[in-house]
């Protein structure tokens, strides 16, 4: 029996040494695996998809669009990269994200053999009381192996004038820099806003601005104000919807837009408003661009509008959405729809003398006057031109006068010399490039010397300062073509 204890103990002993001796085998095999498994080399290289991020202009305060590249391991074996971190620090005006993870600093990041990541990136631009675009440079260091790789990053900050959801009195807004809309604003009651040429305006998501006080716009040629959103890469240049337009109030009077580019928004310029014991609002417009909207360029209740040399293009819905009557008088002036993000149903334009207000109530007006002069009136669509008039309501009084426009014969009396008067239907009018926004007339433009010398003596130069009396006669829209000798 002692016999049997001893060597019971004696097995015992020889199992748990045996045991202790695998365990560090084992450990010694999975810790050269794991060495084997990644690549230690510290010549090893990762590969980036670009070596520089760029950022289009930030506004200060305002964050910018997210940029991202890729991390590339293009070595069969996995790396572990050691360390990821912007170089400027706590003090960057950047911001990562490293692997889903929002870090500005991360260490032992993996990844395998012929994988890849994603890095995202954005910025803030701090205030600095500045004037001049500045720049903004940092860059995101990479540690593999001890060898140290960089990502350049490089912004162009501005500071701006900071409008937040204010009601603003008497002002006059230069082009010392920009201004930014946050939250909306509002031209207040017997107030004016009066904006010099050169003047930026740019608005956040959804902003728009209000005016119950009266608008004046001193645009020029080479220095027209600029009304669009505060995204400005590349790709949102033409993207329509970025923020809510010009809003004019019943009870604004006395409104002047002169060289002015409005773009981008949901709506360019409306006018008027439902339930409101104020006149509606009148505008003076000229020389001015509007396009890229989500539903129209100017939408109207019943307002007082007379436009020259404006070219309003490129809207979801209407260029031109007169409704509810009101009064209106645009000359030579070139009204062009291409919309290519869906399919438009509707109309360039639309002229009626009422608004179904979601079938609760009926708003009615007066069409006193809705008068086209040496117009342009074309689109992708069979017919350009709506007329819905609710019969039994009063005036409705509309003329085409020397207009080139694209029209359904079968709807209208066009023989109706009382309401067009040498038209020019269904005639391609040869714009220069449709696909680059391009309205002015190509050389072989059937639109070319078209209009009324009548008409065109009262405007004698076009939207380019080119004189409209020099040759066989004005042509048709807001361009006059001026051919080399």
């Amino acid at each position: 029996m002692g016999d049997f204890h001893y060597f019971y103990r004696l097995s015992w002993a020889m199992n748990r040494y045996f045991l202790l001796i695998s365990g560090v085998l084992i450990l010694s095999v999975l810790s050269s695996c794991e060495d084997s498994y990644f690549n230690t080399d510290p010549d090893v290289k990762l590969s980036f998809s670009v070596d520089t991020v760029f950022f289009d202009t930030v506004f200060t305060t305002v964050g910018s669009t997210t940029e991202q590249f890729t991390v590339i391991n293009r070595n069969k074996q996995a790396v572990r990269i050691s360390e990821i971190r912007l170089a400027g620090g706590m003090d960057s005006n950047f911001r990562l994200n490293i692997n889903g993870l929002v870090q500005n600093l991360a260490n032992d990041v993996e990844i395998r053999g012929k994988d890849s990541m994603y890095v995202f990136v954005e910025v803030t631009v701090d205030p600095v009381g500045q004037n001049s675009p500045m720049v903004i440079q940092d860059s995101i260091v990479f540690v593999t192996n001890g060898n140290v790789q960089d990502i350049d990053l490089i912004a162009w900050g501005q500071d701006v004038h900071l409008i937040n959801g204010e009601i603003i009195q008497s002002a006059t807004w230069t082009n010392d820099k920009p201004y930014l809309v946050y939250n909306s604003m509002m031209v207040d009651t017997l107030q004016i806003l009066t904006i010099e040429a050169g003047t930026q305006i740019h608005f956040h998501n959804r902003s728009t601005m209000y005016i119950s006080g009266t608008l004046i716009v001193n645009g020029t040629l080479d220095d027209p104000v600029i009304f669009e959103g505060d995204r400005l890469e590349e790709l949102y240049e033409d993207i329509p919807g970025q923020w809510g337009g010009l809003y004019f109030v019943n009870g604004s009077i006395g409104n002047s837009i002169n060289y002015a580019e409005i773009k981008n928004a949901i709506n360019g310029l409306h006018l008027g408003n439902f339930y409101a014991t104020s006149p509606p609002p009148d505008l003076i417009l000229s020389n001015t661009k509007i396009e890229h909207m989500n539903y129209a360029g100017i939408s109207s209740i019943g307002a007082d509008i007379s436009a020259f040399n404006c070219v309003i293009s490129d809207c979801g819905f209407y260029a031109l959405a007169l409704t509810t009557g009101g009064s209106y008088q645009f000359t030579h002036s070139t009204i062009a729809n291409f919309w290519n993000y869906a399919n438009r149903i509707t109309p360039s334009l639309v002229m009626t003398n009422y608004y179904n207000f979601n079938d609760t109530a009926l708003f009615t007006g007066d069409l006193v006057k809705a008068e086209f002069g040496n117009c342009i009136i074309y689109g992708d669509r069979d017919t350009e031109i709506g007329i819905d008039k609710l019969e039994g309501i009063g005036e409705f009084s509309y003329l085409f006068d020397h207009c080139l426009i694209r029209a359904d014969t079968a709807e209208f009396n066009l023989s109706d010399t009382l309401l067009f008067k040498n038209i020019i239907v269904n005639k391609d009018p040869r714009f220069a490039s449709i696909t680059d926004y391009d309205y002015q007339l190509d050389t072989l433009s059937f639109a070319k010397d078209k209009g009324s010398p009548g008409i065109g003596i009262q405007f004698p130069l076009d939207i380019l300062m080119q004189d409209r009396t020099i040759d066989a006669g004005p042509d048709l829209g807001a361009y006059e073509r001026i051919e080399e000798k």
